[in-house]
Parts: structure tokens; C-alpha cells; sequence
């Protein structure tokens, strides 16, 4: 297994379907999912984009077992992520 970033552009998703989805996810208790290593939330004109830094794809797709019926729920249709192999990170 190696890291991965999985990249999501949601056009139409709202701060408040967003904030819903987060609140969802912590009272599934799927608010800090195991193997996902950050997650960076942006709202953009139209919609919302987010990166997340996940250990493996396989664990990735764990995750979405939990999080596509919470988007359904919250009116969000679900985007394709853009997978790609995680070279480096450098915080600060």
C-alpha cells in the first residue's frame, strides 16, 4: 500500500450541506477515518473542493462506504476523486 491524494471538485455543494456532511460523519463515527492523513475543505464559485492525503486507496474507498449515503442524504451528488500517488509533503 502507498499514500495517495484524492482529489474531489463538487460543483453545487453548499458551506451548509458541507458542515451537515461533517456533523454526519462525526456522529458515524467516521469523523477522523482511519488511514486518512488530512483532509483540506475549500469552497470555490459554485461548489466546493477538497484534498484529502489517505494511506492507502483501499482505505479510501473504506471511508466512502460510510460517507456516499451521508452525501445522498444531504442532497450532495457524490463526485469522481482523482486519485493520485503521494510523492512528498512539507509542512510549514
Amino acid at each position: 500500500m502507498s499514500a495517495i491524494t484524492a482529489v474531489f471538485d463538487i460543483p453545487g455543494m453548499t458551506f451548509k450541506q458541507y458542515d451537515q456532511t461533517v456533523k454526519d460523519l462525526e456522529a458515524a463515527g467516521a469523523g477522523a477515518p482511519k488511514g486518512r492523513l488530512y483532509h483540506v475543505a475549500s469552497s470555490k464559485a459554485g461548489g466546493w473542493f477538497v484534498v484529502d492525503v489517505w494511506e492507502s486507496e483501499e482505505l479510501l474507498g473504506a471511508f466512502a462506504q460510510t460517507l456516499m449515503p451521508i452525501l445522498h442524504k444531504n442532497g450532495v451528488t457524490p463526485p469522481q476523486p482523482q486519485i493520485h500517488p503521494m510523492h512528498n509533503i512539507i509542512k510549514g
